[in-house]
């Protein structure tokens, strides 16, 4: 029992030993920020570190070079034998020569190359910057401590017996020194400052396109469109962050989707009881006897067309929003707005409003009809409701290049700049607003434009009401436009 149980194990985990090599090269070779990160910052880092070592170990390397050069020794003994016996010509000479040794290298002179003429144990010579130290042959080259200062020194000796040291001093510890010792290391630190955050930065950038490449995309989404972002590199940490944000927003399209269906729904159910109602309010209405009965049923109507108002408005809404899109035409605009004046035309007459319509012919847009006409009723309702009793509502529509604008201006109280973007948010309402409403026209009227690729802005009006400026793009390609009945281009009521 114990082998039966076993052997069927072993085969599995065999097998999962056996894909761990190609699991760790495949983690190994998918991309990485993080290892973008690291690899980035490691090799700016070691380029900084290389090339500063390479700068201190230069410095000491070509003191180290001249002192190997035996030409020197020999042309420095040659003078010092043949100058033997004029001390000043020879100091002149030797003094010239030691210029012209140590011209190159940088730094103050004591950290530069120096040297000491001797002969029978008598000095004929001795560097200003040369050390104090007592006479000693030096073959080959030999670190040599003078107080806190490490050089190294090398003699060469003269068939004469003249001989020459040089030392030089180990300027790869003597520059650590300097920044340590001699309050030097304020300098180093401002210089490399730029020279470490501008490679980082630069590594950084680098490194994190990817990172800016999603935030792009995400920054030109429009508050409606939640489909999956189109990132594609497979870089583990990002894509991590892409999948949540795309399974976030599959979840919130699934809930807004079954919200849109819900009120729909609701919506349509409402419609029936709500006409049936109606029908019987008015009926009763019209069979009360007594003046107090039929006010009270007056009141239940005028409730009821407000329901029946909103439960319209939800529908027109929820069907501008919804994923399939309806028949697109090609609609000839002051057809249309002819159209929806007369059918508007009883609300304006009986408040008492005159309506006025200017609009230049031939200008077509692509969109269904339905939602041009719903956006047109939810202005021009907007307008002669917040309109006073006898005042004007202008409806105008001209070219502007490739765009159709259309403005509808009443002369109500307007709207607050402060609150002309909260306006389309859904069922808010300017709470200095007596007038009873929805709260949904602006917010179907914004819906219908962002499918349309238009814009909407609210301005102050002439009159001192609101004016709302509409841009719609006009249709590009020639088609039969839809059949509209010919009214006149301007109509009062």
């Amino acid at each position: 029992m114990i082998g039966a149980a076993r052997g069927p194990a072993c085969p599995g985990l065999a097998r999962r030993l056996a894909g761990l090599p190609r699991a760790w090269f495949v983690a190994l070779v998918r991309p990485s920020l993080v290892r973008r990160l690291l690899v980035a910052q490691m090799v700016m880092l070691m380029a900084i570190w290389v090339c500063g070592i390479g700068y201190l170990l230069s410095l000491g390397g070509r003191a180290f070079l001249l002192l190997d050069a035996d030409s020197v020794y020999e042309t420095i003994n040659a003078v010092a034998d043949g100058l033997s016996d004029r001390p000043d010509y020879l100091k002149r000479a030797l003094d010239k020569m030691h210029e012209s040794v140590t011209d190159d290298y940088p730094g103050p002179l004591k950290r530069r190359p120096s040297f000491v003429v001797e002969h029978g144990g008598r000095v004929l010579y001795r560097a200003s910057n040369a050390p104090d130290v007592p006479a000693a042959s030096y073959g080959k080259l030999t670190p040599l401590h003078i107080g806190d200062q490490l050089y190294r020194a090398r003699s060469v000796t003269s068939a004469s017996g003249t001989r020459t040291t040089m030392f030089a001093p180990d300027d790869g510890w003597n520059v650590l020194k300097t920044i340590y010792s001699d309050g030097f290391y304020l300098m180093p630190l401002l210089t490399c400052l730029p020279f470490l955050v501008i490679p980082a930065w630069i590594s950084i950038r680098l490194a994190m396109r990817p990172w800016s490449g999603v935030a792009r995309e995400l920054a030109r989404r429009g508050p409606q469109d939640l489909s999956p972002l189109r990132y594609r590199d497979g870089h583990q940490e990002l894509s991590m962050m892409v999948d949540a944000i795309n399974g976030w927003m599959r979840r919130v399209s699934s809930s807004a989707e079954r919200e849109r269906s819900f009120v729909a729904d609701a919506a349509h159910e409402l419609r029936t009881p709500l006409a049936a109602m109606l029908v019987n309010v008015e009926a009763l209405r019209g069979h009360a006897t007594d003046e107090g009965g039929r006010q009270l049923m007056s009141g239940v109507l005028s409730s009821g067309h407000r329901a029946t108002r909103m439960v319209n408005q939800l529908l027109t809404l929820m069907r501008s929003e919804a994923t399939e899109a309806e028949p697109v035409e090609l609609v000839e605009l002051d057809r249309l707005l002819q159209d929806r004046m007369a059918v508007l035309g009883p609300l304006a007459s009986a408040r008492g409003t005159e309506l006025e319509l200017s609009a230049e012919p031939d200008l077509r847009v692509d969109a269904p009809v339905a939602a041009l006409a719903s956006l047109v009723d939810n202005l021009v309702e907007n307008a002669i409701k917040y309109g006073p009793s006898g005042g004007v509502v202008r409806v105008a529509l001209r070219r502007e290049g490739a765009q159709a604008v259309l403005w509808v201006e009443d002369q109500g109280p307007g709207i607050a700049p402060a609150l002309r973007e909260r306006v389309f948010d859904r069922f808010f309402r300017d709470p200095a607003q007596r007038e009873p409403g929805s709260g949904l026209g602006l917010s179907i009227v914004r819906t219908v434009l962002t499918q349309l690729g238009g814009r909407i802005a609210l301005l102050d009006g002439e009159q001192g009401g609101l004016r709302v400026d509409l841009r719609l793009p006009l249709a590009r390609r020639s088609r039969r436009p839809a059949a509209r009945p010919p009214e006149p281009a301007t109509r009062s009521a």
